[in-house]
């Protein structure tokens, strides 16, 4: 069951990437002045949507 639910933050985790990806290209392509804070947002978001992927694999192990 534990794996059920760490697939699902996994899909979620990549939903969320993905959509600041865009996010970002979007904004870096509408305005390439702003490149530098878009980019540093998107790194940061990124780091968190995978952190909340990474502490669902641990649930996962704990709970198994």
């Amino acid at each position: 069951m534990g794996v059920i639910g760490y697939g699902l933050g996994v899909i979620g985790a990549g939903l969320a990437i993905g959509l600041a990806a865009y996010g970002c290209a979007n904004a870096m392509a509408r305005q390439p002045e702003i490149q530098g804070r878009a980019f540093t947002v998107f790194i940061m978001g990124a780091a968190f949507a995978e952190a909340l992927a990474l502490i669902g694999f641990v649930v996962a192990l704990v709970v198994q």
